[in-house]
């Protein structure tokens, strides 16, 4: 009677657990966040997900009414739930507050950020065949934001690389590249001129990849990277790089298939994942309905990817792939003359008539 109890027990804690709804902290952001952020609940409803969505905050708006930076709770709930998806959120630049973005990675130790990249039709772009990745170290070098005053005319601004921090976002990009069948890692670096920081991390990467003789692997120099990039993106697959660099590259790389309107990103840490847009906050457009919602669509996706729900997400990138290789719903910003909201209602309709 006792084990038969126990087996009871057991069914329905597993019914349970698989109805259970996923939970997920939603930033909507500043500017024309708010708006992003709607469409992707409305997607989410229409694609069956059962998302409890843990809305807070956080930016230059809530700053302004508040004095905070983010609702109070929010870093408590990311370290709860686990998962997060963030709209963009405004910076000052050159006085105030330093980026939330920063911060919220440094917090939560999400040291890998992965910015897919790859053309898709209906885009201009003067490239065929791109399919990059990029893989932003995250938690460390200029962004560690350790800065001062060395007499009122000089500001000194510390680069730090660490050994660890290197092998653990070199390691990571070459498990991506066998995790993901892809063929090629580059290691981007300035090792020549700063031959101890880039020069220790173009040292972790020569030994790492020795480690994994099935993956072609080589280095390029930051400014002869960029050059390359422009001439023929197609001769890079994984590119993996100190934070700056990364940051740089890839919103170049962003430009080269159609700009950071179609950009996700997710920062990866071993517990906490956060997924975001990777264009700014568009203030100028704000409230006025015409904002793509294409960027945080994808980074979404890549949360659903990573949480088990690979059919949704190839349902929700089919889709958005089909309309706007289609051209006849494109925002402004892909030269058209759809609102957020007309552009959303496409999607929902195309999604809903396929399986989800």
């Amino acid at each position: 009677m006792r084990q038969f109890l126990y087996d009871i027990i057991a069914i329905m804690t597993i019914i349970v657990e698989k109805v259970k709804k996923m939970r997920v902290v939603l930033i909507p952001g500043d500017g024309i966040g708010k708006e992003i952020a709607d469409s992707v609940k409305k997607v989410a409803e229409v694609l069956k997900c059962d998302i409890e969505w843990m809305e807070y905050e956080a930016g230059a708006e809530y700053f302004e009414k508040s004095g905070k930076l983010m609702q109070d709770g929010l870093l408590d709930k990311i370290e709860e739930v686990k998962v997060a998806l963030k709209g963009p959120t405004a910076t000052p630049i050159g006085k105030g507050f330093r980026s939330i973005n920063v911060y919220l990675r440094q917090r939560f130790n999400t040291y890998a950020n992965i910015r897919p990249v790859s053309n898709m039709k209906g885009l201009k772009g003067r490239y065929k065949n791109v399919d990059l990745i990029v893989i932003r170290e995250n938690s460390e070098d200029l962004y560690k934001g350790v800065e001062y005053m060395y007499d009122e005319n000089t500001a000194h601004g510390v680069k730090i690389i660490s050994r660890d921090a290197s092998d653990r976002i070199i390691r990571y990009a070459f498990e991506y590249a066998c995790k993901n069948n892809r063929k090629k890692v580059t290691c981007v670096h300035k090792a020549n001129i700063m031959k101890m920081t880039d020069g220790l991390f173009l040292d972790e990467f020569n030994k790492i990849k020795e480690e994994y003789p099935d993956i072609e692997s080589n280095d390029v120099i930051i400014d002869a990277l960029c050059m390359k990039l422009v001439t023929d993106p197609t001769v890079f697959d994984v590119l993996v790089a100190p934070n700056l660099y990364g940051d740089i590259i890839s919103d170049l790389c962003a430009g080269l298939v159609g700009g950071l309107g179609f950009a996700p990103s997710a920062n990866i840490g071993d517990e906490v994942r956060i997924y975001e847009a990777v264009h700014g906050s568009a203030p100028d457009i704000a409230g006025q309905n015409k904002a793509n919602p294409t960027a945080i669509l994808l980074a979404f996706a890549m949360l659903l990817n990573d949480n088990g729900m690979e059919d949704k997400a190839d349902i929700l990138k089919k889709t958005i792939n089909d309309i706007i290789a289609e051209g006849k719903y494109a925002t402004a910003d892909m030269g058209g003359s759809s609102s957020t909201d007309e552009y959303t209602r496409v999607l929902m309709e195309r999604i809903s008539n396929e399986t989800v």
